[in-house]
């Protein structure tokens, strides 16, 4: 069941965001083997769609919480859940936005896109497919939201869907660090996340990762069709703790620079 869940959203992720698949198949001529380590989500802490929520469709498939975090500065909490026997099944991350730490003009613009639409939406199983189900959106309403959440914008006009696939670093043999992947991705043309430095993390820390910065897309808005970013693929290498066992967890803070890579940019 996992393989279908996670098959089917890599067809919605490449056929929005198609340099993904382009960077996927990279790796595949150079003879690796392309395992994914992770994807995640993102939602609102409304009780109809959040972490909960959207962890349900993976709870069924037999996966289990693992890990909590913080996001101060986001306005965020996050889990992490895990598979407990299949071999390669990807983490899940899913983060949501706490409503309540937000001005009261921003609230109300989100509980109104959000109460738009009836309940049923939000109690579909198959929401982590389903993308933005409030409608077309307003760039006025997204550029407000920009002012206080980046992520809040984003997940405006995106909704439910996977905001990024992982490549495992660990399972390549020829690009085998962190720093030989961003340089063959830079050098294929594609352009890494700065912030907080392209590599976020030590091995000291027991995870390090990268990311492209997300594709930049048309988007039909109430006011006409705009660019702005979408998804973005990710790159991550974990060490082994004292123990010798492969660290499995998340950095928040490198989480947080992580985000950044869905942030409005002029092109």
């Amino acid at each position: 069941m996992q393989k279908q869940i996670f098959n089917e959203l890599w067809k919605r992720y490449t056929a929005q965001n198609p340099s993904a698949q382009a960077i996927h198949d990279l790796f595949t001529k150079e003879g690796e083997n392309v395992i994914n380590d992770h994807v995640a989500f993102r939602t609102f802490d409304d009780p109809r769609m959040n972490i909960q929520i959207l962890a349900k469709k993976f709870v069924k498939a037999g996966y289990e919480y693992k890990g909590e975090y913080k996001f101060e500065d986001k306005h965020l909490n996050a889990v992490h859940l895990e598979h407990p026997s299949e071999e390669n099944a990807p983490r899940v991350f899913i983060s949501e936005l706490i409503l309540s730490e937000f001005s009261e003009d921003f609230q109300n613009l989100i509980k109104k896109r959000i109460n738009s639409v009836g309940n049923a939406y939000y109690g579909d199983p198959d929401m982590i497919y389903k993308g933005r189900v409030w409608g077309k959106p307003s760039y006025a309403e997204y550029e407000t939201l920009r002012k206080e959440s980046e992520y809040a914008a984003w997940l405006y006009v995106h909704g439910f869907r996977v905001n990024h696939f992982t490549v495992s670093i660990n399972a390549l043999k020829k690009y085998d660090s962190i720093e030989k992947v961003n340089q063959f991705i830079k050098d294929c043309g594609f352009e890494m996340n700065a912030s907080g430095g392209e590599i976020k993390g030590t091995p000291e820390k027991l995870l390090q990762q990268s990311s492209t910065l997300s594709e930049i897309i048309k988007v039909e808005f109430e006011e006409g069709t705009y660019e702005i970013p979408a998804c973005f693929y990710e790159f991550a290498i974990r060490y082994p703790d004292e123990s010798g066992e492969i660290f499995s967890g998340f950095i928040a803070a490198n989480a947080n620079k992580i985000f950044d890579s869905s942030n409005f940019r002029e092109v």
